[in-house]
């Protein structure tokens, strides 16, 4: 991977409805436009994140989106009212920030719950994006969902029980079978105002999170609870937000709309052992969008290895130039 680099420019993004989404630039402001997109949702951006680009031919244009990282206000206080955080506010703020940068097109970059972001970015405004480079391909249909945290229970019988029972049974909603009620009984766990339901509710939540790429022999061990105490709490907030409510998008339509995506060159890169993505997803996606390709990395699962970052580096290398 490219050096680490510090931000040249950075601020706050007003929203004009009570967010201020910070933003930040490395590379060379005369190069070729590319925004990170964080995964999670909640998770933050990080330096890691932008050791993909060259410095010298890529302006790095990262965010935090709403309400994690160094934007405000921060969902780990639990007065912060998440509502206004939605697919379709994030979308927003990318275009808004895409415009208070003065970019024309950019290349999009991510993975995760970021590539369902960037997907919906690109569908909406498909003549501001110029290529994407997609890891870990997620597009958040309620069958992924149910896959994530229920259907991967098969290979996890015990964990995923402890998963379930960690939201008393009268509060998890319709019975056992009511995965948006249980997800649902997590995010109001997590924004409790009991500091300690918060911390098991956030504890709960990771170490399920943890146990599915817990098998993957050349990821990141506990990638989603080895974070700081606040980071944590805001990114199961916003986890849960957002998938009780299945991302605010209609079922299956970011797969439905991938003509769209008609005349954006993209890389679909993705672990072949991506137990809570499993690749099918990123299949299916690059047979809708024509100019697409998928890339199949057999020693991957969802939190990557070396061979991934070795495609992401060739992905963006690749497209530095165009």
């Amino acid at each position: 991977m490219y050096p680490t680099i510090e931000p040249h420019d950075h601020g706050h993004l007003d929203t004009g409805d009570g967010h201020l989404v910070h933003w930040e630039v490395c590379g060379n402001p005369a190069g070729k436009p590319a925004l990170v997109v964080h995964g999670g949702p909640g998770s933050g951006c990080t330096p890691g994140q932008r050791r993909g680009f060259d410095p010298e031919r890529y302006r790095i244009i990262q965010f935090d989106q709403r309400n994690c990282g160094r934007s405000l206000p921060h969902a780990a206080d639990p007065a912060t009212d998440l509502t206004t955080n939605t697919t379709g506010h994030l979308v927003a703020d990318m275009e808004r920030l895409r415009e208070h940068l003065g970019v024309d097109r950019w290349l999009l970059y991510g993975g995760s719950w970021g590539s369902t972001l960037m997907l919906a970015y690109a569908e909406a405004h498909p003549e501001r994006v110029s290529e994407m480079v997609v890891c870990g391909v997620t597009m958040t249909r309620r069958s992924e969902i149910d896959w994530l945290y229920r259907g991967v229970g098969r290979f996890f019988p015990e964990q995923w029980e402890r998963f379930r029972d960690g939201v008393p049974e009268a509060v998890r909603g319709g019975g056992p079978d009511d995965l948006p009620g249980l997800l649902a009984a997590y995010a109001r766990l997590a924004s409790d105002p009991d500091p300690a339901v918060r911390t098991k509710a956030a504890h709960d939540w990771t170490a399920w999170e943890d146990t599915v790429i817990s098998l993957e022999v050349n990821g990141k061990p506990n990638a989603y609870s080895d974070r700081p105490p606040a980071d944590l709490l805001a990114m199961v907030r916003i986890c849960s937000h957002y998938f009780s409510n299945a991302a605010w998008l209609e079922e299956g339509v970011l797969l439905r709309e991938a003509h769209r995506l008609a005349g954006i060159p993209g890389v679909l890169i993705h672990g072949r052992f991506d137990l809570g993505s499993p690749l099918d997803t990123a299949w299916q996606l690059a047979r809708a969008w024509p100019d697409a390709r998928l890339v199949v990395v057999e020693d991957s699962g969802h939190t990557g290895s070396g061979t991934m970052r070795e495609e992401v580096l060739a992905a963006l290398d690749g497209f530095a130039d165009r």
